[in-house]
């Protein structure tokens, strides 16, 4: 069994592809060091809604 020679259209679209593979890595570690950075920061807190669990009531002293 012989090994076809790869067609044009694939050879001209390798390029292509590799510069879209490139781009969305850039892309997941861009927003892999931008939540990182966030969670690292000295200011961050998680919010209270999802710190004491989603759908409970947390009293915020605030009168209605």
């Amino acid at each position: 069994m012989s090994l076809r020679q790869e067609h044009e259209i694939h050879t001209r679209r390798k390029g292509l592809n590799i510069g879209v593979g490139l781009l969305l890595g850039a892309f997941v570690l861009l927003v892999v060091l931008l939540t990182f950075t966030k969670i690292t920061s000295s200011g961050f807190s998680i919010p209270a809604s999802q710190a004491n669990g989603v759908g409970e009531q947390v009293n915020t002293g605030a009168s209605d």
